[in-house]
């Protein structure tokens, strides 16, 4: 199975790798707006793959590391970020595949070895990482009434806040249904809802949206150049839907450390809900990327290597792999096809348009106010109040640093090097077990 696994991942990386070679797809948005100067020969590759390189590496150092060994699954971040780097950089397709390859083979092979030595030191740092998980799913389930909160003021907040509340504790005393997935469906409604009439008001008002026909002949070339890469983002949709069925990766941080308690449940019911639970959060958030993946789309001609997200959720819920495959395939091109509706239905309601960046900030929020609330779990649970004091030193240096470790990371890595600096005390006979 191991050796399957490193297949699926080092032909993953290479084609994602060839795809950003391309021009055709990368992961980190920041970076397909230049792409277009690429392609169009006003940018060297040296200079598009410092670009690159100066963008993704922090989040690599950070989120992709830290996620990967707090949760032992792989993640977007550690993967498709170097291979959008190495692809970029060279200009030779198949170098870019082989290296995008090697790259995958590098992390499987590197991530058994890093989990056996933390595993075998006397304070027990990795099982206790999985305590940073633990508050993610409740916060993140807020993110709609966040947003609500950000946009429309907080009378709309209150309002929709109670509703929100209200459904909870009903969901709770009269069904076994997971609170929190009814919680961020009716947020959603909610804001969507709220979104809506206030354009509709500002219509009857005399308020009208920009124009933006001046833009949709660009839309136009641009979209006709994702349909002619189509084939190859489908077979790279088809393998990233594989991988999450294989049980080995995870697509977002709402999802990381949830799947991986997940996969510990051994009752297969228990299980399968809670996989289910994950996934419908996972369609809320593609559902709040929608907008900025498909004008970003729309406006540089360059893809996602996720697409609008959602083939997460098919890895999550497919039965078997070649279904996965097969269904991957298929989200990534009914995505495709859907882009310049997409862009239309946008024009029409800018509020919809908005909630988008909103809806970004508040995950981003509440996933940072989680993690924070997970790290201190996580390393009480190593070291009691001596981890605790380790703990907050790391983090606010890191604060006082300028944050050279990003903000949603920095609980997970200050909980991993405090559960490596209690080893070092253990032994020295400064601190016990």
């Amino acid at each position: 199975m191991d050796i399957i696994n490193t297949g699926l991942v080092a032909l993953l990386c290479a084609m994602t790798a060839l795809i950003a070679n391309m021009s055709a797809s990368v992961f980190h948005d920041g970076i397909r707006p230049i792409l277009p100067q690429l392609v169009e020969g006003n940018m060297t590759r040296r200079d598009a793959g410092s670009v690159a390189f100066g963008l993704s590496i922090g989040f690599v150092a950070s989120v992709g590391i830290s996620f990967t060994l707090s949760t032992g699954l792989l993640n977007p971040w550690l993967l498709f970020l170097p291979t959008d780097i190495i692809g970029v950089m060279l200009g030779s397709r198949l170098l870019a595949a082989l290296a995008g390859g090697l790259w995958g083979i590098l992390v499987i092979t590197s991530l058994h070895g890093v989990n056996a030595v933390l595993t075998g030191l006397p304070v027990d740092a990795l099982g206790a990482l999985g305590e940073l998980g633990t508050p993610v799913m409740t916060a993140f389930a807020l993110f709609p009434l966040l947003a609500i909160f950000n946009q429309f003021g907080w009378k709309a907040g209150a309002l929709a806040g109670g509703v929100v509340l209200i459904s909870r504790l009903l969901v709770i005393k009269y069904t076994s249904i997971y609170p929190e997935s009814i919680q961020i469906f009716v947020g959603m409604v909610m804001l969507v809802g709220i979104a809506i009439y206030k354009d509709i008001d500002n219509k009857k008002k005399g308020i009208t949206p920009p124009d933006m026909s001046g833009m949709h002949s660009l839309f136009e070339e641009r979209t006709k150049r994702i349909m002619k890469n189509m084939p190859f983002l489908a077979a790279t949709g088809a393998l990233i839907a594989i991988v999450a069925n294989a049980g080995i990766f995870a697509g977002s941080e709402v999802s990381i450390y949830s799947l991986a308690e997940a996969y510990k449940i051994t009752d297969q019911a228990a299980q399968d809900a809670a996989i289910q639970q994950v996934a419908l959060s996972e369609f809320m958030r593609g559902l709040g990327f929608v907008p900025l993946i498909a004008t970003t789309a729309l406006a540089t001609g360059v893809y996602g290597v996720v697409g609008m997200t959602f083939v997460f959720v098919v890895g999550y819920l497919s039965p078997n792999i070649p279904v996965a495959a097969l269904l991957g395939a298929i989200t990534i091109c009914l995505e495709i096809f859907l882009l310049r509706k997409i862009g239309h239905f946008l024009e029409q309601f800018p509020s919809i348009r908005n909630a988008s960046d909103n809806i970004r900030d508040s995950m981003n929020t509440l996933m940072e106010f989680a993690l924070l609330i997970g790290g201190v779990l996580a390393v009480m649970k190593m070291g009691s109040t001596t981890g605790l004091t380790i703990f907050t030193i790391l983090f606010f240096l890191n604060e006082v640093m300028g944050r050279p470790i990003l903000k949603i990371a920095a609980p997970a890595v200050a909980a991993i090097l405090t559960g490596i600096a209690l080893n070092v005390l253990f032994v020295f006979g400064l601190f016990a077990v």
